[in-house]
């Protein structure tokens, strides 16, 4: 398996760590009534504190690039793009490990790098989406 493809899979782990963690920090699920909520039917989850809610932000934005991300990986491996593998794989790795680093930052709340590190994995999108259409 290709190095992107790798990428891809832990990109996929890497939202559900982050949606689970948002949901986990929400309904406090480490203690005896945020287990009940947890196992509930959530009807009464706590008001997000403003790092629940920085979690669930950083989730959602991840959950939403994660689809562009798997189209431009298997479109690269539907097209044959393998003159432009290397790019490819460069772009797969810098949206994984931007994403990877996202997630602690933007919990901590450091906006300006939050949005430098976010651009980071755009630009991976972006190496992908040049090696396909060049």
């Amino acid at each position: 398996m290709s190095t992107d493809l790798y990428y891809l899979v832990y990109a996929t782990i890497l939202t559900w760590v982050m949606i689970m963690t948002a949901s986990l920090l929400r309904s406090r699920g480490w203690t005896p009534s945020g287990m009940k909520v947890a196992f509930g039917n959530r009807a009464d989850v706590p008001e997000a504190s403003p790092m629940v809610a920085r979690a669930e932000r950083a989730a959602r934005n991840m959950a939403e690039n994660l689809p562009l991300f798997l189209a431009l990986v298997t479109v690269a491996h539907l097209g044959g793009a393998a003159s432009a593998r290397e790019q490819i794989e460069l772009g797969a790795a810098l949206f994984f490990w931007a994403r990877l680093v996202y997630f602690p930052v933007y919990l901590a709340g450091v906006p300006y790098l939050r949005t430098a590190i976010w651009s980071v994995s755009v630009a991976g999108m972006g190496l992908i989406a040049a090696a396909l259409i060049s």
